[in-house]
């Protein structure tokens, strides 16, 4: 009930918040939609809830940064016109929060096409200098060290995970499930294969709390886990997460792996190679998981305002990044022909493709009634509480 409660009041925050916690709704949007056409591409994996809250800096297994998506909860192999969509309206949202022009709306799904254009094709470096705000988080990640994390997640010299409004206690049978899970070997793997950890290296759980995280997964199990590794004097920090059943429409015909943690470490592999080469699906209870460890250059983009200046800057560097993410997944002559495609549908006229501008527009209108509306239950909900 409280975690409930916390995830309506989260989505209340602001249109963009509510956009973040409701993937399923937006997919209904889409799919009663009968005037809204999407254009089809070939289907690969997509990532299924591209806002821009799902991209950032992320860190490999050698400690390099990159910006790539960086949650996959969602991931099916589909159609690619689906993230686009899907990253136009977060945009637009958070101009329609910023009290951006219409105008300027309109230039940044102008610029979010060109740069997945860019991306796709591997024709454009992901420079985050054009874009003050990604600049800047870019920056931090790249200067942060296991101390940072240490600092943020793991409470004086025991090492301990603080436990308080965002870490709860495990209880005894919890605490033995989660032991078991670290001993499954994908996750030993896993755990000893990051910074070249030898296979023979003991693996101890020193800590565990529940956390409690995230919008749209928010009061699904999650778990936070402090592991010790070998001789070595640095833990490591894992995250586990259900892996639920995505929402995110799959191509007709193709083949995903009925596990739930295998399909999104599948499409995070495919995706965001940085990321998906540092997870591994188990099982929890029964319950389908992924697990990865947490890096400390692992930063989420979370623009709640955007400037006029830097609007399209940031649209063309985020739909880079997508249509990396994309093309890295096509030969060369496909993802030549998904750009021809994408053109043709770009009247010369249009500063967006038809189809892109009428179904993000749409969206738009049902968001704010939807948004609305859930800020009026929630505010009943409040006052009776």
């Amino acid at each position: 009930m409280w975690l409930n409660a916390a995830r309506n009041a989260k989505m209340a925050r602001s249109p963009h918040a509510y956009l973040r916690g409701s993937t399923a709704k937006f997919y209904e949007w889409l799919a009663n939609d009968s005037g809204s056409t999407i254009c089809d591409g070939p289907p690969i994996w997509i990532c299924g809830d591209c806002h821009t809250g799902n991209l950032g800096p992320i860190a490999d297994t050698e400690g390099n940064v990159s910006i790539q998506i960086r949650d996959l909860d969602q991931t099916v192999i589909g159609n690619p016109s689906l993230d686009l969509v899907r990253l136009g309206l977060s945009l637009a949202t958070i101009a329609r929060g910023s009290a951006l022009p219409g105008i300027l709306t309109s230039r940044m799904l102008e610029a979010l096409l060109r740069g997945y254009l860019k991306g796709l094709l591997g024709t454009q470096p992901v420079d985050t200098d054009i874009a003050p705000t990604i600049h800047i988080v870019f920056r931090e990640a790249l200067r942060r060290r296991w101390r940072d994390l240490s600092a943020d997640r793991i409470h004086g010299r025991r090492r301990r995970i603080p436990l308080g409004a965002h870490f709860w206690a495990v209880a005894d049978p919890q605490r033995t499930q989660l032991d078991h899970l670290i001993g499954d070997p994908a996750v030993e793997r896993l755990i000893t294969a990051l910074r070249h950890r030898e296979d023979s290296d003991a693996i101890v759980l020193r800590d565990a709390a529940y956390w409690v995280k995230g919008c749209s997964s928010l009061g699904l199990l999650r778990y936070a886990l402090l592991v010790d590794v070998g001789s070595s004097d640095r833990a490591c920090l894992l995250d586990v997460k259900a892996a639920i059943e995505s929402v995110a429409p799959s191509a007709a015909g193709v083949e995903m792996p009925d596990h739930d943690g295998e399909r999104v470490v599948a499409g995070a592999t495919a995706l965001s190679p940085s990321l998906g080469l540092r997870m591994a699906a188990g099982t929890l209870a029964h319950q389908s998981v992924f697990v990865r460890e947490l890096l400390p250059q692992d930063l989420k983009i979370d623009i709640e305002l955007l400037g006029e200046e830097e609007a399209a800057a940031v649209a063309f560097l985020l739909a880079s990044v997508v249509g990396r993410a994309h093309g890295r997944q096509l030969k060369r002559s496909d993802a030549r022909s998904w750009a021809r495609t994408l053109r043709r549908s770009h009247p010369k006229t249009l500063a967006a493709p038809s189809w892109l501008w009428t179904a993000i527009v749409r969206s738009i209108g049902r968001h704010e009634t939807e948004y609305l509306a859930h800020c009026r239950r929630y505010a009943g909900l409040s006052h009776h509480a």
